[in-house]
């Protein structure tokens, strides 16, 4: 069992003002390495003025491993960048599974900043096929992303949808510095 775990490649992709070492990255990559799993937290350039063609560059060129055990976890702006990515490149056999925290790919009204990265219409059908599960997880209170956007997001990729009731935006000042359903839900995935 060893041999197939060093296999398993998971890119953590966080979003809008973070870092790698911000909320609960930091314990997933941790929990994770635990398990045997290859994890990559991604340094997004500029994250406190994001834009679409250099987070995309970015992707482009420090992913190495696109196969049936790469996985992505996205969280807020990190989950539409990865979706973007997704449509730039070639994937000979479907992903592992994405995993989407708080993501969205409608605008956020609160952040007008953001909406390069939604005005284009993704193809939902090519997305699909290019992981073969996906689950969003979004909290019922979160006052930067509308629970309905993540919502939304589940059913235009046909995702499993995990609801929490309080969790917000799952920042690290929302009390998140683990994030056990998120943990969860990808070892379930790698499991399978």
């Amino acid at each position: 069992m060893t041999n197939l775990q060093n296999q398993k490649q998971v890119y953590i992709i966080h979003g809008y003002t973070a870092s790698p070492s911000d909320h609960w990255f930091p314990w997933l990559q941790d929990k994770l390495q635990e398990d045997g799993v290859s994890v990559a937290i991604l340094d997004m350039p500029n994250s406190q003025a994001p834009r679409l063609h250099e987070w995309t560059q970015h992707l482009l060129s420090s992913i190495e491993v696109l196969h049936k055990d790469t996985y992505f976890v996205g969280h807020s702006l990190g989950c539409v960048s990865i979706l973007r990515y997704l449509q730039q490149v070639s994937i000979s056999e479907p992903l592992g599974g994405l995993v989407f925290v708080s993501g969205f790919t409608d605008p956020v009204p609160t952040l007008p900043s953001l909406d390069e990265f939604t005005r284009e219409q993704l193809d939902y059908k090519q997305i699909m096929d290019s992981a073969k599960m996906r689950t969003v997880i979004a909290a019922k209170d979160d006052t930067i992303v509308p629970f309905v956007l993540s919502k939304k997001l589940a059913q235009d990729i046909q995702a499993d949808f995990h609801e929490v009731e309080h969790g917000g935006h799952f920042l690290e000042r929302d009390g998140f510095t683990s994030l056990p359903i998120a943990y969860q839900v990808l070892m379930d995935m790698i499991k399978n």
